[in-house]
């Protein structure tokens, strides 16, 4: 496989020496999967994480941008250097994607201490797009002390952001419906603090009651026994994934307003605070342990489709199996398995 086509040599050494316009390059790089991103990966990532890495996930229109970009406030204020990511879902029709998470944080975008990337999901489920571990990896690479990153919200489908962050904060507002909606969409089970935002809104402290109560029940696993038909992630590693929380953790729900920046000092002191107790318990440690191995798991699977369907071999069996369908001489599956069996031969 060669990189020449970018010149990595020359990527790498500005990516070293802190050019800000090398990781950008090198994130869309990896982002359009330009030949040869691979090796560039595997130069840059050579050294273990260190940034800490934080997830805000929740429904549309929580404020979730605002809230980010009031933490990234306070970690300019304490000399932290941070990246911060946005992804915006794309469209199914064009596959664009309007990346307006940016535009919320302009104000921010000009400051030296902060390096704002928007990425679009492009197709992918879960909140994130298909290449933002990549990038957080690549951010921390570069030594951001940092990393903060926005998922798509959509709603029920937010789950792989506790695959990519040490610590997942939960953003909904008053009207984001009661306790029993936040535990149908999956919410309860992966944050690791709870926000009700725009709390000067009429029933922020009701639901901010409701929550603490239902956590309080999670814990004691009431509401939260596991069903024989759960754990069923697209590759296959959710319940992995789930098992990187912690139940010890006292989880905190604090009531925000980004635009008046009231709460987010409570905000920015719980980030900081699960993150020393995850060290502290040894929680840090076996939750980047078990992130990596989730990711190994998507890369080997992602890479095994990209080999499956470029080849002319896979093509031509398809064809024929298709054919074999139509004439009734085989099945969805039975194709599936010549596929299957040609590749592994």
């Amino acid at each position: 496989m060669t990189s020449a086509g970018f010149g990595q040599a020359q990527l790498v050494k500005d990516f070293k020496t802190g050019s800000a316009a090398a990781l950008a390059r090198a994130i869309s790089i990896v982002e359009d999967e330009t030949d040869g991103f691979q090796d560039l990966l595997h130069t840059l990532l050579i050294r273990p994480p260190t940034a800490k890495r934080v997830g805000l996930t929740g429904p549309p229109g929580a404020g979730k941008s605002s809230l980010m970009a009031a933490v990234a406030t306070t970690c300019l204020a304490r000399d932290e250097y941070t990246g911060v990511i946005a992804v915006d879902p794309s469209s199914p029709q064009s596959g664009g994607a309007l990346l307006g998470d940016r535009i919320r944080m302009n104000d921010l975008a000009a400051e030296p201490g902060i390096f704002i990337r928007s990425m679009a999901s492009r197709g992918s489920f879960g909140g994130l797009a298909t290449a933002t571990k990549e990038v957080i990896d690549l951010m921390d690479a570069f030594g951001f002390d940092r990393v903060m990153v926005e998922t798509v919200g959509v709603g029920q489908t937010e789950r792989e952001i506790v695959s990519a962050a040490d610590t997942v904060v939960v953003v909904l507002v008053p009207e984001s419906g009661d306790t029993i909606q936040a535990m149908k969409a999956g919410l309860m089970e992966i944050g690791d603090i709870f926000v009700i935002n725009k709390a000067d809104r009429s029933g922020a402290v009701r639901l901010r009651k409701e929550m603490t109560e239902a956590l309080s029940l999670r814990d004691a696993r009431v509401f939260f026994e596991k069903p024989s038909h759960s754990g069923t992630h697209p590759d296959g590693v959710l319940e992995e994934v789930t098992a990187l929380r912690q139940p010890d953790w006292d989880i905190p729900v604090l009531l925000t307003n980004a635009l008046t920046e009231e709460g987010i000092p409570d905000l920015f002191d719980a980030i900081e605070a699960h993150h020393n107790w995850l060290q502290e318990c040894g929680g840090l440690a076996s939750r980047r342990r078990d992130r990596t191995r989730v990711h190994i798991s998507e890369v080997v699977n992602r890479e095994l489709r990209r080999t499956t369907w470029a080849s002319v071999e896979t093509s031509s069996r398809l064809e024929m199996g298709l054919n074999n369908i139509e004439v009734g001489k085989a099945t969805t599956y039975s194709v599936a398995q010549d596929i299957l069996g040609g590749l592994l031969r």
